[in-house]
């Protein structure tokens, strides 16, 4: 038998308490915490670069895999750190590609130092309401 929608609707989602780096997919919200960017950083960096393509849900919803996550923070090194411009580190990324595919990797020592970070900071605060 099939269920009424308004039914459906009522039903709160579950929550996964599972770390950030242990899911498949991440929506555009988890994604900007883990990179300290914003959204709207992200949406306009899916126009300008090729390379950043997330997978997009039934809903249209964008929904970023480990590979994304990777290309934004590199997209992010080139523009915030190594000084390219927009023009300049699309190029540097076509050529990184081409030249030699495992370069592309960077490593994740800081998302996992901002994400201890983060959960101390939750406990800090839970401590700090029940004093």
């Amino acid at each position: 038998m099939i269920e009424p929608a308004a039914k459906k609707s009522k039903e709160k989602p579950k929550t996964s308490k599972r770390l950030p780096g242990t899911k498949v997919y991440h929506n555009i919200r988890e994604v900007g915490e883990m990179t300290s960017l914003k959204p709207y950083v992200l949406r306009f960096w899916e126009t300008e670069f090729p390379q950043l393509r997330p997978r997009l849900s039934r809903g249209g919803r964008r929904q970023y895999q480990l590979d994304d996550i990777k290309m934004v923070l590199m997209i992010k090194k080139l523009l915030y750190e190594d000084g390219f411009t927009i023009a300049g580190a699309r190029g540097r990324l076509s050529e990184i590609r081409e030249q030699d595919p495992d370069q592309m990797e960077i490593p994740f020592n800081q998302f996992k130092e901002r994400s201890e970070l983060g959960q101390i900071i939750n406990e800090l605060k839970g401590l700090l309401k029940l004093l």
